[in-house]
């Protein structure tokens, strides 16, 4: 949160933007290749950062992210990475929706490595290294 807390809505969403892209997409895209909003919403974003949209027309593309993360109940992954992914668009609107990268975006990673049987005690070790790796990137 001190980090969060020193950057701008701008930087951060940069930084998550290019993070996701990289990291949580491809785990979305695993489960379910065809469906678009994920990268839609990180597009939106990208979109209003560069002024070529306004917030009142990215809001309804990063919703329809969210959207995508309810449906996807029952996959653990995809649901948690779908999740990251609209909590990172959502950085545009507020700089404290970049605090779900972390969250959801850590668990997905280690969901993604480990499964979901494994004790919660190890994903949720694993997940905070993947916090560690993100804030090194």
């Amino acid at each position: 949160m001190r980090l969060i807390e020193t950057q701008s809505k701008e930087t951060l969403s940069r930084w998550e933007i290019d993070y996701c892209q990289q990291v949580i997409v491809p785990l979305w895209c695993k489960y379910y290749p065809y469906d678009q909003r994920p990268q839609n919403a990180l597009n939106g974003a990208r979109e209003w950062l560069t002024g070529a949209i306004k917030l009142t027309q990215a809001k309804p593309i990063i919703l329809e992210c969210h959207a995508a993360a309810r449906e996807a109940e029952g996959n653990p992954v995809a649901q948690a990475s779908a999740r990251a992914i609209g909590h990172c668009a959502s950085t545009i609107h507020s700089a404290q929706h970049c605090i779900g990268l972390a969250f959801y975006g850590a668990i997905a990673v280690a969901y993604e490595q480990l499964g979901t049987d494994e004790p919660f005690a190890e994903i949720e070790q694993f997940a905070a290294q993947e916090c560690g790796r993100m804030e090194g990137a």
